[in-house]
């Protein structure tokens, strides 16, 4: 059976509650520490910069999202600064990522990158996603709207293999499971966009707990181990990140 994917801009009228469900997905269990309500407001609120994607016409819920907002210009806005506020704070759990928290505090221009995606939606549909956000933040800039960024912030998630705390004996077991599995990435592409990024890193949810790994087996005998991961890229090193993903996951 062949799925059509179809591309939207953002409707205001239509997409929140799609764009609501995915940007819980992504925050995963710190999702409750946001207006989630609020930030999915706010992304409707610019339906000329980034895309939906859906499968049965305009009129259902997205399966995948893509967009980016200004953390300047936004940064009275409620929903978006208790985000940043998170961000800036899990950033200083990673010596990778400091240099995320200053750039934040500042008066520089982020463009906060929000993507997410259903479980079973294909890796292939990203980069039509990514170069559709960056000819519309280009449009933007000419029109003198407000998204010429020094930088591109992306949220997303990685995760490792752990072996079920159920079934582990000992605290130094668990510890020694846990430092020696290997990263994951939910989206393919965050594995070339680090290559082009001035910094990346994962970072634990405040939220955590290690029973979560047992609620979310990939296996039987394995549990998945969420956690979050930024990307931080400098403006002009975008277009040829997207590039690089788009030959990366066979896009012509």
């Amino acid at each position: 059976m062949n799925v059509e994917f179809e591309w939207f801009n953002f409707d205001p009228e239509i997409d929140f509650h799609g764009t609501k469900t995915l940007l819980r997905q992504l925050f995963d269990v710190d999702a409750p520490l946001f207006d989630i309500s609020g930030l999915a407001d706010l992304i409707l609120s610019q339906p000329t910069i980034g895309s939906t994607v859906k499968v049965e016409g305009k009129a259902t819920d997205a399966y995948a999202f893509l967009t980016a907002l200004n953390t300047f210009q936004h940064r009275e806005h409620k929903a978006l600064a208790g985000v940043t506020k998170y961000i800036a704070e899990r950033a200083q759990t990673n010596p990778s990522l400091e240099k995320i928290p200053s750039l934040l505090s500042g008066d520089a221009h982020i463009g906060l990158v929000f993507s997410e995606r259903l479980i079973n939606m294909p890796s292939e549909i990203a980069p039509p996603m990514y170069s559709m956000l960056l000819d519309e933040v280009e449009a933007a800039v000419e029109d003198k709207e407000p998204y010429e960024f020094s930088h591109y912030l992306v949220v997303s998630k990685t995760y490792h293999e752990v072996e079920s705390t159920l079934e582990m004996e000992g605290e130094r077991k668990k510890k020694k499971a846990k430092e020696e599995a290997p990263l994951f990435y939910f989206h393919p592409e965050d594995e070339v966009l680090r290559e082009h990024a001035l910094v990346h890193g994962s970072f634990a949810y405040a939220n955590d707990k290690e029973t979560v790994a047992d609620s979310k087996r990939a296996f039987h005998e394995m549990g998945v181990q969420a956690q979050g991961y930024l990307l931080l890229i400098e403006a002009g090193k975008f277009a040829g990140a997207i590039q690089a993903i788009t030959e990366y996951l066979g896009q012509k």
